[in-house]
C-alpha cells in the first residue's frame, strides 16, 4: 500500500471580478489529479509557475480545502479527518515552504521557533531545548544559532532553520514546496543535497515541488508533469527525461537543459 494516494483531487477558484461588477470565468487550479507516492521515495512535481503545484501541496496537507477527492495517508483520509485525527496527522505531513523568510517569524528566537512544534504536540517543556541543539546540527548549524534571530541568518541557513522545524516531529512525509527557488544555485545545490542526506538518514518521503527540472531530475525518484492543473506524464525519472511522451515535457527539459547544477552531487551508485 502507498504511503499516499490521492484519487480525482479538485480545487476550482471563482474568476475575478471585472472593474463593471461581471464576474470572470472560474479557474481549475487543480483538476482531477491522482497520483500515489510510496514510503521513501521522492515524487518530483514540476512544472511552470501557476499550473497548480503549490495548490496540490496544500491541498495533500488540508492546508486549503479541497472541492473533491481523495487524499489517503497510511490508510486514512486526510479530507474526512476529524480536527482531532487531523491533529495527529500533522505530526506526520510536514511543509518546507518557498521563502524562508516569510516561514519564520521574525519576533521569535531561533529556540522559540523550532520548540514551538514540542509545544504545540506535547505536555511539558523538559529537553526541548536539548531537542533543539540536536535537530539544528542535523541541518548543518551549531546550538549557538539558538539565541538569534531569522534576520541574522543568511537565506540559506534560514531555510535550514525551517527543515529543522519540519523535522522537530519525527514526520515521515514532508511537501517540499519549492523548498531551493528564492537561493541562489550554489545555496539552492547544499539545500537539495541536505534534504537527500536526510532522506537516506530518517526515511523519509518527499512530494518535491519545483519548476526546475534539472533540480527534480537529480532528486526524484519519479516525475509528474503538471500542466494547467492537470498530470499531463507521469513516470520514472529516467522515462520522464530520458523518453518524454508529452510536447510540453519536451518544452520543459529543452528550456532547463543548460540551468547550472553546480555542487549537486550525484547519487550512490552513479
Amino acid at each position: 500500500m502507498p504511503l499516499l494516494e490521492l484519487r480525482n483531487l479538485t480545487k476550482t477558484y471563482p474568476g475575478q471580478t471585472g472593474i463593471f461588477g461581471a464576474s470572470g470565468k472560474p479557474v481549475r487550479a487543480v483538476d482531477d489529479v491522482s497520483f500515489t507516492i510510496e514510503a521513501g521515495e521522492t515524487l518530483g512535481l514540476v512544472g511552470e509557475s501557476g499550473c497548480g503545484k503549490s495548490t496540490l501541496g496544500r491541498l495533500i496537507l488540508r492546508l486549503i480545502e479541497a472541492d473533491s477527492g481523495e487524499v489517503i495517508f497510511d490508510g486514512k483520509d486526510v479530507l474526512k479527518a476529524s480536527p482531532g485525527e487531523m491533529r495527529h496527522l500533522r505530526r506526520d505531513m510536514q511543509v518546507v515552504f518557498q521563502d524562508p523568510f516569510g516561514s519564520l517569524d521574525p519576533r521569535m528566537r531561533v529556540e522559540q521557533i523550532v520548540t514551538e512544534p514540542f509545544v504545540i504536540h506535547e505536555r511539558g517543556s523538559i529537553g526541548h531545548r536539548q531537542k533543539a541543539a540536536e535537530l539544528l546540527r542535523a541541518v548543518g548549524l551549531d546550538e549557538s544559532a539558538l539565541a538569534r534571530y531569522p534576520h541574522e541568518f543568511s537565506g540559506g541557513q534560514r531555510q535550514r532553520i525551517c527543515i529543522a522545524r519540519a523535522l522537530a516531529l519525527k514526520p515521515r512525509f514532508i511537501v517540499c514546496d519549492e523548498p531551493v527557488s528564492a537561493l541562489d544555485v550554489s545555496v539552492g545545490a547544499q539545500i537539495v543535497n541536505l534534504l537527500r542526506s536526510l532522506q537516506r538518514d530518517l526515511g523519509l518521503t518527499y512530494l518535491f515541488i519545483s519548476h526546475s527540472m534539472p533540480i527534480v531530475r537529480y532528486l526524484s525518484t519519479r516525475i509528474a508533469v503538471m500542466q494547467a492543473g492537470r498530470i499531463v506524464e507521469l513516470g520514472t525519472t529516467e522515462e520522464v527525461t530520458e523518453r518524454p511522451q508529452q510536447e510540453y515535457t519536451r518544452t520543459l527539459l529543452a528550456a532547463t537543459a543548460e540551468l547550472t547544477t553546480a555542487g549537486l552531487r550525484p547519487p550512490a551508485g552513479k
